[in-house]
């Protein structure tokens, strides 16, 4: 069983994969919020926020609030 903040990561991961010229952070917490009505918002909110330092392999900000999947970055 997955934690819930492990659930919460892969759901913001798959949004933005499917997201190439990112989503604002606001839209990406309502898709998760909308995704897993179980989970405190506060909760999602904290992940959603640390996301690019927990998982600097798969999620960065090319500004500020806006998240991108790094098969997305610029070279």
């Amino acid at each position: 069983m997955a934690t819930k903040t492990e659930l919460i990561q892969a759901k913001a991961i798959e949004i933005l994969k499917s997201a190439p010229q990112g989503i604002r952070t606001s839209q990406l917490i309502k898709a998760i919020q909308e995704s897993l009505p179980d989970v405190h918002p506060k909760t999602i909110n904290g992940t959603v926020w640390k996301l690019p330092a927990t998982r600097p392999e798969e999620v960065y900000k090319p500004s500020r609030g806006l998240f991108r999947h790094v098969s997305f970055r610029e070279t």
